[in-house]
């Protein structure tokens, strides 16, 4: 400040301008600068000048910042991307903010954290599962991990998924998971979609049996005797349902975490907003209800139940299964398949 104003005021009087300045150290369009401050504002001039412009171009108006928090709230675990579609869906993409600033916004509203960065790694896939291609190509199923609601009661939720568009197709809040009590859940959803190619489950009751033969439980049995193939996840790896899993850590933060008991209707409003509001990055961001369609294969009732008369044991009208160590599939054969003797 000083060194300015003594500068200012000799230039003022020298007839050697690039001489002063060279002596100062300062370039002649500082120079030049700082004299025309004096000139036109005295001393007062040479105090240091803000560079921040009086208005940024991109300045958000307070009602956006206003709507990008309260969409937050109401949904305090979507990110910044699934806020930015929300935003778009309710306001239109005229002047709709980048994905930054809604990162910014959410950030300097101590709502969100920078997620650290994962390292890549194997998906865990079962070899001949190929990714699913279509709707009702694969559908995956899984109990969520158990827990205890307010009064102490064990909630352990069925879920159902479709994999290719990320349909949650059922959320039920089990009483047990015995056999009979699934069947009739996939009853009802083979009556409301149609079948599936196939479905996809861990190898843990009831969906499969250590103990029977080919790994085959009643529940899985039945699904063969639809006509539905059998994609089984190896023992202990549950990233071979890796999104299954993922959902259901979502589960985990927004149920779970608030102590949800058996309530239905808090299962239903859920998948209801997971699948009809929540944009999925896989889908590019799109909603699961927009890609799913209804399976073109109708679901005609039960087929006969398992035959165990005389030496043999056969699955029933139109289903073959072989064994390999990742699935097995059904035939075209409409003939009884011995799946087994008793020697």
């Amino acid at each position: 400040m000083e060194q300015r104003m003594e500068f200012a005021l000799k230039a003022l009087r020298t007839l050697n301008f690039r001489e002063l300045c060279r002596e100062y150290g300062i370039s002649t369009k500082t120079g030049y600068k700082w004299r025309q401050r004096m000139l036109e504002h005295g001393l007062s001039g040479m105090n240091e000048v803000s560079r921040r412009p009086h208005e940024h171009p991109h300045e958000l108006a307070e009602a956006v910042v206003c709507e990008m928090v309260r969409l937050k709230q109401a949904h305090p675990h979507w990110g910044p991307r699934k806020i930015r579609v929300l935003y778009a869906r309710q306001h239109g993409v005229e002047a709709l903010p980048s994905e930054s600033s809604f990162k910014r916004v959410l950030l300097r509203a101590g709502l969100t954290v920078p997620r650290r960065l994962r390292r890549s790694s194997e998906s865990g896939r079962l070899s001949q599962g190929l990714k699913a291609q279509q709707p009702n190509e694969v559908w995956t199923v899984d109990f969520k991990g158990w827990w205890k609601d307010r009064e102490g009661l064990r909630v352990e939720p069925l879920t159902v998924r479709d994999e290719y568009s990320r349909m949650l197709l059922e959320m039920r809040a089990m009483e047990n998971g015995r056999t009979e009590s699934v069947r009739a859940c996939f009853e009802r959803l083979f009556e409301r979609y149609g079948l599936p190619g196939a479905i996809r489950s861990d190898n843990g009751s009831p969906f499969a049996s250590a103990n029977g033969l080919l790994g085959l439980s009643r529940l899985s049995a039945w699904w063969l005797a639809l006509g539905i193939d059998l994609e089984r996840s190896r023992p202990g790896c549950p990233q071979d349902n890796g999104a299954h899993e993922r959902m259901h850590r979502d589960v985990r933060r927004e149920l779970q975490a608030g102590r949800i008991g058996r309530d239905q209707t808090a299962f239903d409003l859920w998948r209801e907003q997971y699948n009809h509001e929540r944009p999925h990055e896989a889908l590019g961001m799109r909603v699961p209800a927009e890609v799913y369609r209804p399976s073109a294969r109708a679901y005609e009732g039960t087929p006969e139940d398992l035959d165990y008369g005389g030496m043999e044991k056969c699955v029933g009208s139109n289903a073959r299964a072989g064994q390999s160590s990742i699935g097995m599939k059904r035939s075209s054969s409409r003939q009884p398949w011995p799946i087994g003797r008793w020697d």
